[in-house]
């Protein structure tokens, strides 16, 4: 089977469209109109339904979308295990990061790698954690760094690097910011700025908040960071942020009996051949671990 058929298939699957997937396969629409032809021709069966501009999977293709993934990464697999064989540390290194973990973690183990192993190039894809870890499982990433999921996965390898201390602030004219400490109990009566519902942190914080019973007031949500810093500064509410984005724009404020944190690290799934680009990055991030003992 035409491994190129089945990219092109995938990929008009992800996209909904033939014109999109053409362009981002850097192919003309008509072939891949013709390669998704020459699929339907050897499985004898429709794989899209073409309603007017709407393109859909048929219930065969629904079938053959997470073989066809299978495939392609196994051969890419077998491809990357060869290449290992030689022992050359070059090639495409397709790394899932986040912004804020792309901004103020990763710069020197980046800076690191791409000084000792100038023949690889980094395809860096910045990503929310969470659309990180689907590219891991769809094999669209080899590695991924990024905030740690609270549940496991048995089909990934997960491996904490980091631990980011998230700290209580508000802007210095909100109501809290002269308190020397505060409850959970007591910040549900404020407004608060959280990461979007969906999100890791977003779990971590409601959690918290969950085990005692209550319900948080979150007057505005954005999966960035860095949004979130501006939104507390100019006093939209409090949040819980990261120690490595406090400055002087906001006050911290202690929390009563409460210590919140979130796990940083790298992940790849267990049946995929990691390359000598992606052992060596891993190396790195193992030698800029919190946890990596003192010399």
């Amino acid at each position: 089977m035409d491994t190129q058929a089945l990219q092109a298939f995938i990929t008009v699957a992800e996209t909904g469209s033939f014109s999109r997937a053409a362009e981002a396969l850097h192919l003309t629409q008509p072939a891949i109109s013709k390669r998704i032809a020459n699929l339907e021709s050897q499985l004898n069966c429709r794989l899209f339904d073409r309603i007017g501009r709407q393109t859909h999977l048929t219930e065969s293709g629904q079938a053959l979308m997470p073989r066809a993934r299978k495939v392609l990464i196994e051969l890419e697999d077998t491809r990357r295990l060869l290449s290992n064989m030689s022992g050359d540390i070059s090639g495409t290194l397709v790394l899932g990061t986040s912004h804020h973990i792309g901004l103020h973690r990763l710069p020197p183990v980046l800076k690191a790698f791409t000084s000792n192993f100038p023949m690889v190039k980094l395809d860096m894809r910045f990503l929310d954690s969470e659309q990180a870890y689907e590219g891991i499982l769809h094999g669209e990433l080899e590695l991924a760094v990024v905030t740690l999921s609270p549940q496991n996965n048995a089909n990934l390898t997960v491996v904490p690097v980091w631990t980011d201390k998230l700290q209580l602030v508000a802007s210095r004219d909100h109501p809290l910011a002269n308190a020397d400490e505060i409850s959970l109990e007591q910040l549900t009566q404020y407004d608060a700025v959280l990461p979007g519902f969906q999100t890791f942190t977003r779990g971590i914080v409601e959690s918290a908040f969950a085990r005692r019973g209550l319900q948080l007031q979150v007057a505005l949500s954005t999966n960035y960071m860095e949004t979130l810093k501006m939104m507390v500064s100019i006093g939209l509410g409090w949040s819980l942020l990261p120690e490595t984005l406090l400055d002087e724009t906001m006050a911290i404020i202690p929390l009563e009996e409460v210590s919140l944190t979130r796990p940083l690290g790298y992940l790849y799934h267990k049946e995929r051949t990691l390359s000598n680009a992606g052992l060596k990055l891993i190396q790195l991030l193992e030698q800029h671990s919190d946890a990596r003992p003192s010399p």
